[in-house]
C-alpha cells in the first residue's frame, strides 16, 4: 500500500525575529538578531541578562479578555495558529472535525503561570491562587486551545521531548495523516520560559553562554555564535511556530495553495546522558537516516539542512558528525544553516520555527545565513554560509533537525514541489 503524501499548506509564526512569517522570513535573510538585553528589575541578581523576545508580544495581537485565560505559551501558539489557518485558505471552510487533528508541542509547558501562582500562594494566600491555574499550566494547553479554535476532533496530541518537541509533533502529524487518521493536521510547537527561575537554572548547568551577562559591554547579538571557536552556550529565545498539514489529495481538492512536501521523518534515543548528548552522535544519526528512508530519500537529494546546532562546545561538533555519517562527503558541500544565531533557542518551538524557514527555503530555494561565524571550529567540517545563498533549482530536500534533553533526537526532511 503506497502512503498518502503529505504537504504543507499554512505557515504561522511569532519569534524574536517578526511577529509573522513574511518579517520573520526576511529578518533570517538579512541576517538579523532577535537577542536584546532584557530590562526587567528581576534580571539584576541573574547570571544571564540577554535572550530573545517576542518582537510583537500577543496582546497586540489577541483579544484582551482570551489572552487573560491563556498561559503566554498558548498565546504564542495561539498567534501563530491564526495565522497559519487563515494563511492556508481554512477560515470559513466546513472541515470534518473528526478527520481534523493537533500536534502542538511544548518542552516546559506554561511554566510562567506555575510560578507566578506559586508566589501568589507563598505572598497572599491560597485564595490568591487562579482557578484558571491548571488549564493554563498543564502542557496540553497550548494543543488543547489550538483544537479548541479549529474545531478538531480527531487526535490533539502534546508531545513533549524538550527540544525535540517541536519536531517530534511535526512527525506525528505526519504519522496521523499517512495512517489515514486524519485529512488536516494543524502542527508545530511552542515556548515562553523568559523567567528568572529557568533562565537560572539553565546557566547554573552551565548550558547558557557565559558572555550573555548582559554586562560585560558585548553586543548581545553577537552571543548566539553556533560552530564558532569562540561559543560557550545558547541564548534563550521565546515563540511559536505552526505548519498546517494536508493529504496532498484533501489539499489539491479544494484547490490549496502548497508550499513543500514533508517526506519524511525519525525518532531516535541517545539512551547516553540526560543532558549530555552522545558525542559520536549515534542517536541523531539514526534519526536522519530513518527520516530520509521514510521518505524514500537519496542522500543525494539533500541540498540544505537547517541544524539544530545551539551554539555548545560538544553538541555542535556531534551534529557536524551525524550529516557526515548520513552523508558522506556531501556533507561539506551541502548549505547547513542554523537559525538559532538568530532567534536564540526556543526549547520546545524551535523545532517548529525552524520547520517553518525551511519549507521557505526550500520554496524559494536559499538557505537563510548563520551569523557571528568569525572563527569556524576546525572539528566542523561543513559548508555554513554566512551570507544567503542560492540553492539548485530542480527537485529538493532539505533537513530539519532537532535534539533535546533526555537524548531525544527528531529529524523531519521537506521537499520541493
Amino acid at each position: 500500500m503506497s502512503l498518502k503524501r503529505v504537504v504543507v499548506t499554512g505557515l504561522g509564526t511569532t519569534n524574536p525575529l517578526g511577529g509573522d512569517v513574511a518579517s520573520t522570513w526576511t529578518a533570517l535573510l538579512e541576517g538579523t538578531s532577535g537577542i536584546r538585553r532584557l530590562d526587567d528589575e528581576w534580571t539584576a541578581d541573574l547570571p544571564v541578562k540577554i535572550a530573545g523576545r517576542v518582537a510583537v508580544e500577543p496582546s497586540e495581537v489577541l483579544e484582551r479578555v482570551k489572552a487573560r485565560r491563556w498561559d503566554r505559551s498558548t498565546q504564542f501558539a495561539m498567534v501563530a495558529t491564526m495565522q497559519a489557518w487563515t494563511d492556508a485558505g481554512l477560515d470559513g471552510v466546513e472541515l470534518d472535525g473528526t478527520r481534523l487533528g493537533v500536534a502542538v508541542a511544548s518542552g516546559i509547558g506554561g511554566v510562567t503561570t506555575l510560578l507566578d501562582n506559586y508566589d501568589a500562594l507563598k505572598e497572599k494566600g491560597p485564595r490568591r491562587v487562579s482557578p484558571l491555574a491548571v488549564p493554563m499550566l498543564m502542557p496540553n494547553g497550548p494543543a488543547a486551545n489550538v483544537g479548541l479554535y479549529v474545531g478538531a476532533r480527531g487526535a490533539v496530541n502534546a508531545p513533549t521531548s524538550a527540544c525535540a518537541s517541536g519536531n517530534e509533533a511535526i512527525s506525528m502529524g505526519l504519522d496521523q495523516i499517512r495512517l489515514g487518521r486524519a485529512d488536516v493536521v494543524v502542527v508545530g510547537g511552542t515556548e515562553a520560559a523568559i523567567h528568572p527561575l529557568p533562565m537560572a537554572a539553565f546557566a547554573n548547568m552551565m548550558a547558557l553562554s557565559k558572555t550573555a551577562s548582559g554586562d560585560d559591554g558585548r553586543d548581545p547579538a553577537s552571543v548566539s555564535r553556533p560552530w564558532d571557536t569562540g561559543r560557550d552556550g545558547f541564548v534563550l529565545g521565546e515563540g511559536a511556530g505552526i505548519l498546517v498539514l494536508e493529504s496532498e489529495e484533501h489539499a489539491r481538492a479544494r484547490g490549496a495553495k502548497i508550499y513543500a512536501e514533508l517526506l519524511g521523518s525519525g525518532i531516535s534515543n541517545d539512551a547516553h546522558d540526560i543532558a549530555q548528548p552522545d558525542p559520536e552522535g549515534r542517536g541523531g544519526t539514526r534519526a536522519i537516516q530513518l527520516a530520509l528512508a521514510s521518505g524514500e530519500i537519496d542522500p543525494a537529494d539533500v541540498h540544505h539542512v537547517n541544524a539544530h546546532a545551539t551554539s555548545t562546545p560538544q553538541g555542535d561538533i556531534a551534529e557536524g558528525l551525524m550529516l557526515h555519517a548520513v552523508l558522506g562527503k556531501r556533507a561539506s558541500e551541502v548549505a547547513v544553516t542554523s537559525t538559532k544565531s538568530m532567534t536564540g533557542h526556543l526549547l520546545g518551538g524551535a523545532g517548529a520555527l525552524e520547520a517553518v524557514a525551511t519549507v521557505l527555503a526550500v520554496r524559494d530555494r536559499v538557505s537563510p545565513p548563520t551569523i557571528n561565524l568569525d572563527d569556524q571550529d576546525s572539528a566542523v567540517e561543513l559548508d555554513i554560509p554566512t551570507k544567503a545563498r542560492d540553492l539548485p533549482a530542480g527537485d529538493i530536500v532539505a533537513l530539519n533537525n532537532s535534539f533535546g534533553f533526555g537524548g531525544a533526537n527528531v529529524a523531519v526532511a521537506f521537499g520541493s514541489i
